[in-house]
């Protein structure tokens, strides 16, 4: 389709979304409202099978018209990344919205950086900034064809504000962040928008159990903690502004990065 086509600006009901990490925490939470807002083809990426089947049916058990499929796949390997959207554009018919929410962080835990194991960088920045990457490329072509799609990553506040313990992370969330905005620029010809959210600490996942067991992390997010005076954020939370930036209501919104956590952080 020609650059000049008009862009289009798809409603739920004639979106289909696709969500890396969609099997638990945010993307789990996005999939059920994108369904309960009108969405009704939803693919859920993740590696685990069993997971990946026990999220479909909580989508399905929240909207039992939806169409819910899983996709098996680690989008952090070029080639599962390759088949993943292959099978998800076959079952859904187009790939409107892509959320990244890929960042399981449960085995990672803030350190300083000369207490850090000088082999565990490349393999952490990796980790995090390679399925947003991979994925936004391959669904691309599609969203162009539609002239019309929206890209949505889940980065960090640690993008943001420099936090001890985090220069790893940090450096890894601040790429995913530069990535999304410079895309947004380079897409928005096609009709399609990227924005970016940095969420901090988000209540009731692996994640926070995980970095407030004890020691530094502990101590670090306790104080995070103390300064949400609006409450930390849930999965629920972030998931509703994902649901908006999805939507035609935000049509003219991208390049943007927001930062939902109950007020920790500002800017």
């Amino acid at each position: 389709m020609s650059d000049k086509a008009p862009i289009v600006f798809h409603s739920y009901a004639d979106s289909s979304v696709l969500i890396t990490g969609g099997t638990s925490g945010v993307g789990l939470a996005s999939a059920i409202q994108f369904a309960q807002a009108g969405v009704r083809r939803i693919g859920l990426v993740g590696r685990n099978a069993e997971r990946g089947e026990n999220a479909r049916q909580a989508v399905l058990a929240a909207c039992p018209d939806a169409q819910v499929f899983f996709f098996q796949g680690d989008a952090n390997d070029l080639a599962q990344a390759q088949r993943v959207v292959s099978e998800a554009a076959a079952a859904l018919g187009s790939i409107d919205v892509l959320l990244n929410s890929t960042m399981d962080m449960s085995r990672y835990t803030p350190e300083p950086l000369i207490n850090l194991d000088a082999a565990d960088i490349g393999p952490t920045m990796l980790s995090v900034v390679l399925a947003p990457m991979h994925m936004s490329r391959l669904v691309l072509p599609y969203m162009k064809e539609r002239r019309g799609g929206v890209i949505l990553n889940v980065a960090s506040d640690a993008a943001k504000v420099p936090t001890p313990g985090e220069t790893i992370l940090g450096a890894a969330m601040a790429a995913i962040c530069v990535f999304s905005r410079t895309l947004a620029m380079e897409a928005k010809r096609f009709g399609v928008r990227v924005n970016c959210l940095t969420p901090s600490l988000i209540g009731g996942t692996a994640t926070a159990a995980h970095v407030q067991k004890g020691g530094f992390s502990a101590k670090l997010f306790a104080q995070v903690e103390s300064m949400a005076s609006l409450g930390v954020c849930t999965p629920d939370d972030l998931a509703a502004m994902i649901v908006y930036l999805g939507g035609p209501q935000a049509g003219k919104l991208t390049g943007q990065v927001i930062s939902v956590n109950g007020g920790i952080s500002a800017g």
